[in-house]
């Protein structure tokens, strides 16, 4: 969309099964978007989070330094773990 921000927010409320946005927009018509339902965040607490976060540091460094792995080779090692 030209002229228009690719991140901007918009909240809307479902009323009567339709989507209504709760701000004024000054978008053209026909303007077509995609919705994020937003999760209002988590329940995780500060212990959680903080390794949750380490982990996340943990894969991106991995994947800096090229050990990664495809999906496929994960869930292989993954069943020959339950397999015993």
């Amino acid at each position: 969309m030209p002229g228009y921000a690719t991140n901007m927010r918009l909240r809307a409320t479902v009323r009567n099964g339709r989507l209504t946005v709760d701000q004024p927009v000054d978008l053209p018509e026909g303007t077509v978007f995609d919705l994020v339902i937003d999760d209002e965040g988590d329940q995780l607490e500060g212990r959680e989070r903080d390794a949750l976060n380490a982990a996340i540091s943990r894969s991106l460094r991995e994947d800096a330094e090229g050990r990664t792995a495809t999906a496929d080779e994960i869930i292989e090692k993954l069943r020959a773990r339950r397999s015993g």
